[in-house]
């Protein structure tokens, strides 16, 4: 972010604009240089379990051209080198092997993305979700927590926890209090009311957990309470938990009847905080809403 300026949840096609230029900046060299060492390995070592033996300790660490020449003399590869030249480098897919991998293709990305998720996982055991950063959905539908959310505040006064501001059904934004970017998932006991100003202020930062979780919580506590006290709220949040709670721990812990003030809290800070300072220990920063600007911690 520092050296691209692109967001941590930056649109695909923008990464790519930003990839394809060479503007000469300190950035784009970096870039360059980057796209250099994939360029020294990936073209030919993608092949390697279809060739002969590449005789010798060092037969791969030889010039480009050498080493595409040496392949090129192989057979059955799916691809052969017409132009060597760094990143403008040209191959031509062989035809046999083309009419495979057109007709498979759908098999040839599930197994792909298989095995990169698997990949992934075993080197970020502590971040959940990866398949779903993988392939994050275009749209997330979130209206039967507004709906929920709406419910409530028709019997009882509930607040933003950022700003202070009274909700209702106008102007409501669902907020994650530990960023979707990080946990993947939209599950009711990370999700709040808030304004569409203090949603876009936070961004994918963290809120400052000592100053924001007491109102974090206490606006559940209100939610668990109309839960009981209002058949029409209780109606709403059965429709709401068949999609957004799908923890039998979080069912047991958070929405059992007869929880004291005390228990709903210690239960919430028990699922929530582990999560909140993965997130933490990975980088994401701690944040107070400012109505003028995002404050970091």
């Amino acid at each position: 972010h520092e050296s691209s300026g692109l967001k941590s949840s930056e649109k695909r096609e923008n990464i790519l604009k930003l990839l394809e230029t060479d503007d000469g900046s300190e950035f784009c060299k970096e870039l360059k240089r980057r796209k250099k060492v994939l360029t020294l390995n990936v073209p030919y070592r993608l092949q390697a379990p279809f060739m002969d033996a590449m005789k010798g300790k060092h037969a791969w660490d030889v010039r480009p051209a050498l080493l595409a020449e040496r392949i090129n003399q192989q057979q059955r590869l799916m691809y052969y080198f017409s132009h060597i030249s760094g990143l403008d480098t040209v191959v031509e897919i062989t035809p046999p092997w083309y009419e495979y991998l057109t007709a498979n293709q759908e098999i040839l990305r599930g197994w792909i993305q298989f095995n990169m998720i698997a990949y992934l996982q075993r080197r970020n055991p502590n971040v959940p979700g990866i398949i779903n950063k993988l392939q994050p959905p275009q749209e997330r539908n979130l209206n039967k927590v507004k709906k929920f959310w709406t419910a409530v505040s028709q019997v009882t006064e509930i607040k933003d926890i950022y700003a202070g501001e009274t909700m209702g059904e106008k102007g409501m934004s669902i907020d994650h209090f530990v960023p979707w970017s990080y946990v993947a998932h939209d599950e009711f006991w990370n999700l709040s009311p808030t304004t569409r100003s203090a949603n876009s202020s936070k961004s994918n930062s963290l809120p400052d957990w000592e100053y924001y979780f007491p109102r974090f919580c206490d606006v559940h506590i209100q939610a668990y309470d109309a839960i009981w006290e209002y058949g029409g709220v209780r109606e709403v949040f059965e429709k709401c938990r068949k999609e957004h709670i799908n923890s039998d721990e979080a069912w047991m812990k958070l929405y059992s009847p007869e929880l004291s003030r005390e228990s709903f809290t210690r239960n919430l800070a028990e699922i929530l905080q582990p999560v909140w300072l993965s997130a933490h220990n990975l980088g994401f920063k701690e944040w107070r809403y400012n109505e003028s600007d995002t404050e970091l911690l």
